[in-house]
């Protein structure tokens, strides 16, 4: 089944411990989007400038994922972003945002995308997260995710939207931001009182946590190595998460479970290197292989 996803597409400068990299490939659309595309096929939604180089529309491509909804304006600069990591990798600093032809995108869902099975509607402003869902036929399931920014300045918006999702997808600060709770768990019930159906918290290099009002799933993270850039991790593993549950084609407790796995697994990919180039070169082989170790870590 085929997952749609609408984001952004951006051209990173990064910096970290391990090294800097200048108009790299990157946006929630595009790391979502390749991870997902090892799963199942991708319809993308999304918008660049005239500069936004050809080699990321053919990488793109040779992935599988459809670019028939990726508007491309003439005269117009892609999304930019800068930012630097400190040795700990959390919160990196914002050194610069030029949002360019992305301040004025106003997603339109080609025909033939309107009836994807299962949506992603990466990080952006609610608003426009709720048109797009205005746009679509009834996908199995709708996955969505935030940031602090909208809690802080969209917070009605984005309550309203979090009932027309199945599952709302934020990470541990920002559910206690949204919550005006202290405790993950505390937070979590209070976000159900707000009409949430499913909760995915993730927890950086400490995993992810999945609730529903019946369940709750904990899953620790694959241990690693080697981490140079955290950059995109978690849309990594929302792309793993939502395209393991296209490959099924049944939204179970089970195969919610699984997809908790794989996007973890898929997001240790992402961050082995700047940007999309371990990502980008990951085979199913790799994946299983990961899968079974973590099998092994997590085996009592």
């Amino acid at each position: 089944m085929k997952v749609l996803i609408v984001g952004s597409v951006a051209l990173d400068t990064i910096k970290t411990p391990f090294g800097k990299v200048k108009d790299i490939l990157g946006g929630s659309a595009v790391y979502s989007s390749t991870s997902a595309s090892n799963f199942a096929p991708v319809n993308l939604v999304a918008v660049v400038g005239e500069d936004f180089p050809k080699k990321h529309i053919e990488f793109l491509m040779a992935k599988g994922i459809n670019l028939k909804g990726m508007e491309i304006v003439k005269n117009g600069k892609t999304f930019r972003w800068e930012g630097e990591y400190g040795w700990d990798f959390a919160d990196p600093k914002t050194l610069a945002t030029h949002l360019n032809v992305f301040a004025s995108f106003d997603p339109v869902i080609p025909a033939q995308y309107r009836d994807s099975e299962f949506l992603f509607l990466a990080n952006i402003d609610p608003v426009i997260q709720t048109k797009v869902l205005s746009q679509v036929n009834k996908p199995k399931l709708i996955l969505c995710d935030t940031m602090n920014y909208w809690i802080s300045s969209k917070r009605a918006e984005l309550i309203k939207l979090l009932k027309k999702v199945d599952i709302f997808l934020l990470n541990e600060s920002e559910a206690k931001q949204l919550s005006g709770e202290a405790g993950v768990v505390k937070a979590v019930r209070a976000i159900f009182k707000m009409g949430a159906k499913r909760l995915i918290v993730k927890k950086g290099e400490h995993g992810a946590m999945l609730f529903s009002k019946a369940h709750v799933f904990c899953a620790p993270a694959y241990l690693l190595e080697s981490v140079y850039d955290p950059t995109g991790a978690g849309d990594t593993f929302a792309g793993g998460f939502i395209g393991y549950l296209a490959k099924c084609g049944k939204v179970t407790e089970e195969n919610l479970r699984r997809a908790i796995i794989y996007g973890n697994i898929m997001a240790t990919f992402a961050v082995e290197d700047f940007s999309l180039r371990r990502l980008a070169k990951v085979t199913k082989k790799d994946i299983e292989k990961r899968f079974d170790e973590y099998k092994k870590l997590t085996c009592f």
